[in-house]
């Protein structure tokens, strides 16, 4: 069935957005738009975000609102625009969207440069054993600097396995290649040789034997039910002991009791963790152990980026509701008109 463009608004459209964004952006919003804004920033129930989507043309969610079949199903006639605020759309059930000709955007490729800087604090962070050195000085145990003291790895001539190979895990290779890394990655095709050659990046074409050589293994691919758990007690009994693991990208593609156990077995060295599968619970035994870096998904966020985010928002709703194509639309849908 052919695509057709939407009817231009013939007012300001409504717009919800679920969290507080950047005061440049919303200061925007206001100005473009009949917005109401989540100035507390008090995440919205299931029942406010339903409550929402009856009475507006255009929703702004985050990564964190879970927006499934039922509430979509259950949305006004005029919502018309999914515009959400992050690169990330697996929170979105794209299927019910479409069959309710509902459009959805996402903001891609801003966040790529503070993700993979995040990334490389991992990568150095964990073979360095910076959380524990820092632990120590922190509780005043620190005795002074001794041959042996708090002996992590070196970084240089190391193998680092990147798993997704888009534009963070580039950025990311482009890093770590300065550090003196072997780049080694799996991806759903190979890269251009030229691309390859640039990076310094080596493709392996089955995960199991890129984890079975990475010294540290870093995830970069999106989550789908083929890759939830991707890295599970099988794969990861496969990777060198000492070995380590960052993950900036979502949670739910590591099986979390699995790295919890080979962390306590002495099997992995230590990891460098940014996101959770239960956020914002982040399980005790991982916080308890001495090597694992534990933050607050924080890999967006920087001042520059969450605003570059919201402007392509704010885009994204201009365009479609002047009747033209979303630039950053991610779901081929029909819409009203």
């Amino acid at each position: 069935m052919n695509q057709r463009p939407p009817r231009p608004l013939a007012n300001a459209p409504r717009v919800i957005v679920t969290r507080h964004l950047m005061p440049e952006v919303e200061a925007r919003m206001r100005q473009l738009f009949d917005v109401v804004l989540n100035e507390a920033d008090v995440p919205l129930t299931r029942d406010q975000l339903a409550a929402a989507m009856q009475n507006c043309d255009v929703l702004v969610p985050t990564v964190t609102d879970r927006i499934d079949a039922d509430l979509i199903a259950g949305a006004g006639e005029r919502l018309g625009l999914i515009a959400s605020f992050g690169a990330g759309t697996e929170h979105i059930d794209l299927a019910a969207a479409a069959a309710r000709r509902i459009i959805v955007t996402n903001t891609p490729g801003v966040f790529t440069d503070d993700t993979a800087d995040l990334t490389m604090a991992g990568i150095i962070g964990v073979p360095r054993r910076i959380r524990e050195g820092t632990a120590l000085v922190r509780r005043g145990e620190w005795t002074g600097w001794a041959p042996s003291g708090l002996l992590g790895r070196k970084l240089a001539g190391k193998v680092l396995g990147i798993v997704g190979m888009g534009r963070i895990g580039q950025a990311v290779a482009h890093r770590a290649r300065a550090f003196g890394l072997e780049i080694a990655y799996t991806n759903r095709k190979p890269l251009p040789e030229a691309l390859e050659r640039m990076l310094g990046a080596r493709y392996v074409g089955d995960v199991d034997a890129l984890m079975a050589e990475a010294d540290i293994l870093t995830l970069h691919c999106p989550l789908t039910e083929e890759t939830r758990h991707l890295v599970d007690a099988r794969r990861i009994a496969l990777m060198k002991p000492g070995s380590s693991i960052v993950n900036t990208a979502r949670g739910e593609l590591i099986d979390q009791e699995a790295l919890i156990a080979a962390l306590e077995s002495g099997h992995l060295a230590g990891a460098g963790l940014d996101v959770y599968p239960d956020e914002p619970h982040v399980d005790p035994r991982l916080i308890a152990h001495p090597n694992v870096m534990t933050l607050p998904h924080i890999g967006s966020a920087t001042a520059e980026g969450r605003e570059d985010s919201g402007h392509k928002v704010i885009a994204n709703i201009r365009m479609w509701a002047d009747g033209h194509r979303p630039p950053d639309q991610v779901l081929t849908a029909l819409v009203r008109g």
